[in-house]
């Protein structure tokens, strides 16, 4: 059996989210269900690829700006999910910031594919792509019972590391998830 590549594990991924959201859309009633399910995936997801993926990709495949848009895109991703995980699934209002959260994920997810992706697969051996499969899939596991906003201070850290923020070492928990939040902000302008 051929070892795993990651770069097809995350792809598996995207598609998994989009089955999902399309579930949510065309099955309004299932929303209650459904959507800690795509919490959960994208949660896990993300701190995978933060903690695995994009060290490696800025380290060993020089993908340094498309790894800090990659964080950045995640940041507001998770404090949407965050706030969605406060509404009811039911209302309008969970329908509209619904739709704003597929329209997100949906652009990260091709420029990741796009242009992440690629360089990984290119500049990555097959061992080293099967190496960071196994990571990719411990991390996604130990991660999969996170909510959004619950981030660690080690994983807002090298959510910091990602991006390039400096100082993160000695900022607080609050103090960096608003720094990652007003990074993600700013470059989105």
């Amino acid at each position: 059996m051929p070892a795993a590549d990651v770069v097809e594990l995350i792809k598996n991924d995207h598609r998994e989210v989009e089955r999902l959201f399309d579930l949510l859309k065309k099955q309004p009633t299932t929303r209650g269900l459904n959507f800690p399910v795509v919490c959960a995936l994208l949660v896990a997801h993300s701190r995978a690829e933060e903690s695995e993926v994009y060290p490696v990709a800025k380290d060993e495949a020089g993908e340094t700006e498309e790894v800090a848009h990659s964080q950045d895109e995640h940041a507001e991703a998770e404090h949407m999910l965050e706030e969605m995980a406060e509404m009811d699934p039911d209302s309008a209002e969970f329908g509209k910031a619904l739709d704003e959260l597929i329209e997100a994920v949906k652009h990260h997810v091709e420029e990741e594919e796009s242009r992440v992706l690629p360089g990984i697969q290119q500049r990555l051996s097959e061992a080293r792509r099967a190496e960071l499969a196994e990571a990719f899939v411990a991390a996604r596991k130990e991660h999969l019972g996170d909510r959004p906003g619950e981030a660690t201070r080690a994983d807002l850290q090298q959510q910091a590391r990602n991006v390039g923020l400096s100082g993160a070492s000695s900022s607080s928990k609050e103090e960096l998830k608003t720094e990652l939040l007003e990074h993600a902000q700013q470059s989105g302008d």
